[in-house]
């Protein structure tokens, strides 16, 4: 199975893995409605028979449903190794290191786990506790044994710099930035986030990287329907937006027939040709799950991957 390194870290974890929003968030993706319990298992299991071993979640997805949901399926696999990589919320009540420790105890609590691989600040905020405060919290954790390494999430190049220079004081590295990343979303290649994560050895995790479902082939401008949920009232799932992406669509479906790949594992795949990004793409079920793991084991050129690259600019 294909692995990657997160940042200067010594950890390895498969070179793609599988995002866990979905499993328990009713707000967004109606959990409990359209699917359950028993449909999120079974993506659990496609992904580790695909040989997909890292997982990540949130104590705010669901809330804390999605880690429980994963503690409850790793207590079947006891004997393999499994990555989660979980996040912590900078909530304005949380301004001690003492808040960040019980969150870990919680996370790990509902993880059923003494000790997580990744252990992420969800996104940026230090007005009640400063970056300072909050790293040196995670370090501690660190140097405990609870969690291995320590990421951010939706953190700007300037904020992504700071927290590693700030780690690096307790000899740390920051391992990763999760970001949104993908073909029709590229702005970190734009804001100097990309390039500052390939400066300081930082690994992008790439949430989104198929765009909510835009990338899957599954919605057209030819056989427009008004998708459902809250798809109906993004702007990017309008016909007119997908009349504009036709030309990048009908590139992925040209690779696909050259590939014999879907558009979703094509799309995957042209994340990890661009270099220490791990795509994170969500499963609500095992045919997901599969679909997903279709992306590893196989590179596009790189001619077929500026070709992309300037359709999707």
């Amino acid at each position: 199975m294909e692995t990657a390194k997160l940042g200067k870290t010594d950890i390895e974890v498969t070179a793609l893995g599988i995002g866990t929003w979905a499993w328990g968030d009713r707000l967004f993706w109606n959990y409990g409605k359209e699917y359950g319990e028993e449909q999120v298992k079974t993506a659990f299991e496609a992904a580790l028979d695909a040989g997909i071993t890292f997982f990540d979640t949130a104590e705010v997805y669901g809330p804390g449903i999605s880690e429980s949901l994963l503690g409850q399926f790793m207590q079947q696999h006891r004997d393999q190794p499994i990555d989660i990589a979980t996040k912590y919320g900078p909530l304005p009540w949380r301004f001690t290191k003492e808040a960040v420790a019980e969150a870990v105890t919680a996370s790990l609590k509902r993880l059923q786990l003494p000790i997580v691989t990744l252990y992420q600040v969800h996104w940026p905020f230090t007005f009640f506790m400063s970056q300072e405060t909050l790293m040196d919290a995670l370090a501690d954790e660190v140097q405990q044994g609870r969690i291995k390494s320590v990421g951010v999430s939706n953190y700007s190049a300037d904020q992504m710099r700071e927290a590693h220079e700030l780690l690096a004081k307790r000899d740390i590295p920051l391992a990763v930035n999760q970001v949104q990343y993908s073909l029709l979303h590229r702005n970190i290649e734009r804001n100097d986030v990309l390039k500052t994560a390939q400066n300081l050895g930082i690994t992008i995790l790439a949430y989104s990287p198929l765009a909510q479902g835009l990338l899957t082939g599954k919605f057209r401008p030819e056989k427009y329907s008004k998708p459902e949920g809250p798809r109906q009232f993004k702007p990017q799932f309008k016909a007119e937006n997908l009349q504009k992406m036709s030309p990048l669509l009908q590139k992925l479906d040209e690779l696909s027939e050259k590939y014999q790949k879907t558009p979703a594992q094509v799309s995957l795949n042209w994340l990890m040709c661009q270099g220490n990004v791990i795509p994170i793409p969500g499963a609500k079920n095992a045919d997901q799950a599969r679909q997903n793991a279709g992306a590893l084991g196989w590179r596009l050129t790189a001619e077929d991957v500026q070709e992309l690259g300037k359709l999707s600019d």
